[in-house]
């Protein structure tokens, strides 16, 4: 009697553990949840919509909207998270643009599929009017958190920052411009007022991540990659900045074979990348999340041809 006893409680012992397991989540049970996300970028591109002529340049027969725009819609079949930016100067540089003032380079974006874009100082030069007609063409938002508008025609035709979801991960991005003095005529800007970057940056990026709860935090820059005075950069943004993982950036044309990295003054690291000019290269950048935490990223330049 006293065994048979015995074997009971073992056995309602068992019952118990396996109502236990049940009634865990299949999610708790399958563990912390990956995911991957694939950043595209351009910077700089100034209105090449063509490839270089075949002129026995360094550049020729290279670039062109079409072969971006097939390398692009190759890598999202092979890949599910896919994010395109830009990181300003779309404008300026071909007859294009000398023409049309910026209409096919938008419609191209458009096509491209752009998930937003920031301001470089040559989306200026057709005037801070011409700015905004391009501009309201784009299915895509121009992100600049740094630049008033407030007395201008762009006055709510930007916006500071947006956020993506993929597979569950929350991205943040947003975008900050040069300064126009001394680089833009006046009359082209008018009233915009420049906001300190730095200030901008770890405002912006403080909010993305704790308020709007952001597992990335990316910033569009058309500051430049570094100088040798104390002009703000790329490299001195992230070293003076805190929250924010990736810097796209633009401006000084530099060609980077793969993302360079600069510690925060919390000693965490800051990727920052720029494809050069033209359209030459498109960049990418792939990551891995471990339940929403950033765990490994691979960068690289791909050329256009």
């Amino acid at each position: 009697m006293d065994a048979l006893l015995s074997n009971r409680r073992q056995f309602l012992k068992l019952l118990g553990g396996v109502a236990v397991v049940g009634s865990i989540s299949p999610e708790a049970l399958a563990g912390p949840k990956s995911s991957s996300l694939t950043i595209l970028h351009t910077n700089d591109v100034h209105s090449r919509l063509d490839p270089f002529p075949q002129d026995g340049s360094r550049n020729a027969g290279r670039g062109g909207v079409a072969r971006r725009a097939a390398l692009i819609q190759r890598i999202r079949q092979e890949q599910k998270n896919v994010l395109l930016f830009d990181a300003g100067d779309v404008f300026q540089g071909t007859p294009y643009f000398n023409v049309y003032k910026g209409e096919p380079e938008i419609l191209a974006m458009n096509r491209m599929g752009y998930d937003a874009g920031a301001i470089g100082n040559h989306d200026f030069d057709g005037g801070i009017d011409n700015m905004r007609d391009q501009f309201a063409k784009a299915k895509f938002p121009f992100l600049v958190a740094n630049y008033d508008f407030k007395n201008t025609v762009m006055d709510g035709k930007t916006e500071a920052y947006k956020i993506f979801t993929k597979d569950g991960v929350r991205v943040g991005v947003f975008g900050l411009g040069i300064r126009p003095e001394g680089l833009i005529p006046a009359s082209l800007y008018k009233e915009t007022k420049y906001l300190d970057p730095v200030e901008i940056a770890n405002d912006t990026a403080a909010r993305l991540r704790g308020e709007k709860k952001c597992d990335y935090v990316i910033c569009l820059s058309h500051l430049g990659f570094e100088y040798r005075d104390q002009t703000v950069s790329d490299k001195k943004l992230a070293a003076a900045t805190r929250n924010i993982d990736l810097i796209i950036g633009g401006h000084t044309h530099t060609f980077l074979d793969a993302p360079v990295s600069v510690n925060n003054p919390d000693g965490k690291p800051v990727l920052i990348n720029q494809v050069g000019w033209a359209g030459l290269n498109l960049g990418r950048i792939d990551l891995t999340f471990q339940s929403g935490k950033p765990t490994r990223s691979a960068g690289q330049a791909v050329e256009v041809k």
